[in-house]
């Protein structure tokens, strides 16, 4: 039995006495919160003292219980759903959360006893202040863990692509609906793997079937956790803790956790290595070393959206010559970027800005606009995106993404160049800000990264397996798209653009 197993087991109240509720659960109860209310990303809140100052096992549940919880949410409501008096009646925030946290438990961490999982939730409600309801949970609860052990799966949950039997906490693939459930569908499938149907039937549309059901299945996963290296010293460092890694597959500099606890390790709490999704570590590996003029003295680069400052820390690995100037227009995320930069010394300026406010003109021989956007292709890592987002919000985004980028594209030197990435799936932050974009400025052009995925091949920086994987994933336009499934990544669209020499 796991650590986190053994934490979520042991706590089934005796007969007339209060559940008491462990600690792991009483912290992804306020976590899912907190979420609920929009007040913070549960990465964010994860990462936060609440969590940390948890014992191992009870932060590994605390974690494997508000991921499961974000992830599965549309398919446990809609089972939960079934099981109540009144189906459509409008729940409190609290009693949601509680019901979720039980069901989740029940229906796919197959070694927490359901009577743990009952009593902590129905305990969570009263400690909320729903002491009536809570005989509610208590009932609902009941009746699907009794169902499922009579039965295997409730009669009124059937169709709805529910897997029991998969250990979450321990494994990192995705959990697939029920064989022999139908999802051939876009709205089939988007319950099947908690989706919304809106978003699932824009996949189908644009990539089709199959690879949508990629696209959820990457989103029900536990992401893998990819490094990068830039000192083996630091490799040697962790396998002496512990800590074993395997290759990226991508780039040569990255390496992906296969066993140890990497947050527990003096190199990981020092901030001598750093998380970062190939994906990521490859859009700034594109922008890499673009000069508009080689004549001129020193090279500038602006990164136009730089939080949390890991595309800045490639470029000025790639580039140790030139001055870069890091953007960042949020005043809570400007001082953590500050601190991670600091170590680069005067090379790199950091400002409190919205970058297309920026005075310089034509003053950057290269600029890096990773924009703002949706997030739809961190999905894994950022489950609460898709109980947030709306159709209409991509055309605010795309708004915003625009304006970025021409203002990249006046920042640039005649010849320099823009390099324009999010981490969206939706072609309203993509290809159509390119489009727009490139109507607006008659003197840019795209260019296609054929050639420079080929210059980082011969300069080892891209694997033989990653530069052949990527020339297949470019558009017509010689843009780049990573569709998880496809790719071992998060979800990416990088495009290079030239401003044209007087």
């Amino acid at each position: 039995m796991t650590a986190a197993r053994q934490s979520g087991a042991a706590r089934t109240a005796p007969k007339n006495r209060p559940a008491e509720v462990s600690p792991a659960r009483k912290a992804a109860f306020k976590v899912l919160m907190a979420v609920e209310r929009g007040h913070s990303h549960s990465d964010d809140l994860l990462r936060g003292k609440a969590v940390s100052a948890l014992s191992a096992p009870d932060r590994n549940l605390a974690t494997t219980l508000v991921l499961g919880v974000l992830r599965w949410q549309i398919r446990l409501d809609h089972q939960l759903q079934a099981l109540l008096k009144r189906p459509h009646a409008r729940l409190d925030p609290e009693i949601g959360i509680a019901l979720r946290l039980g069901a989740f438990q029940i229906l796919h961490l197959d070694r927490i006893p359901a009577r743990a999982a009952i009593d902590e939730s129905v305990e969570l409600a009263k400690q909320a202040g729903h002491r009536f309801a809570s005989s509610m949970v208590n009932a609902v609860l009941r009746k699907l863990a009794g169902a499922l052990e009579t039965a295997g799966k409730p009669e009124d949950l059937k169709g709805t692509g529910f897997s029991p039997h998969i250990d979450h906490a321990e494994s990192t693939r995705a959990l697939a609906p029920a064989e022999g459930v139908p999802d051939q569908s876009p709205v089939a499938l988007a319950l099947a793997y908690a989706h919304p149907a809106w978003m699932v039937e824009r996949w189908a549309g644009f990539y089709g079937l199959e690879a949508a059901r990629a696209l959820c299945r990457h989103g029900q996963s536990q992401p893998s956790l990819t490094l990068r290296i830039g000192d083996p010293a630091v490799e040697d460092e962790l396998a002496a803790a512990g800590i074993h890694l395997q290759a990226g597959e991508l780039l040569a500099a990255a390496r992906t956790v296969v066993a140890g606890d990497l947050t527990a390790s003096a190199t990981f709490r020092q901030g001598r290595v750093r998380l970062q999704d190939e994906g990521s570590q490859l859009i700034a590996e594109l922008a890499g070393c673009v000069r508009a003029n080689p004549s001129h003295a020193e090279m500038r680069i602006l990164d136009a959206c730089a939080a949390p400052g890991n595309k800045t820390l490639i470029l000025a690995e790639r580039n140790p010559m030139a001055c870069i100037v890091a953007c960042e227009s949020s005043p809570q995320r400007i001082e953590p970027l500050r601190r991670r930069l600091a170590p680069l010394g005067g090379r790199v300026e950091c400002r409190l800005i919205d970058s297309t406010t920026l005075a310089e003109d034509s003053a950057f021989d290269l600029a890096l606009v990773d924009a703002p956007c949706s997030g739809t292709g961190t999905l894994g890592r950022n489950p609460e995106i898709r109980h947030r987002l709306r159709p209409e919000d991509l055309t605010r985004q795309a708004e915003r993404q625009r304006t970025l980028l021409l203002a990249a594209l006046r920042a640039v030197r005649p010849g320099g160049r823009v390099v324009y990435s999010t981490c969206s799936l939706e072609p309203e932050e993509n290809e159509q800000v390119v489009a727009a974009v490139l109507a607006e400025a008659p003197g840019a052009r795209l260019i296609s990264l054929e050639s420079r995925i080929q210059d980082l091949l011969a300069q080892g920086i891209l694997t033989a397996f990653g530069a052949d994987r990527l020339k297949s994933s470019l558009t017509p336009d010689g843009a780049l798209r990573l569709l998880p499934g496809a790719l071992p990544t998060d979800g990416f669209f990088v495009c290079l653009l030239e401003r044209a020499a007087r």
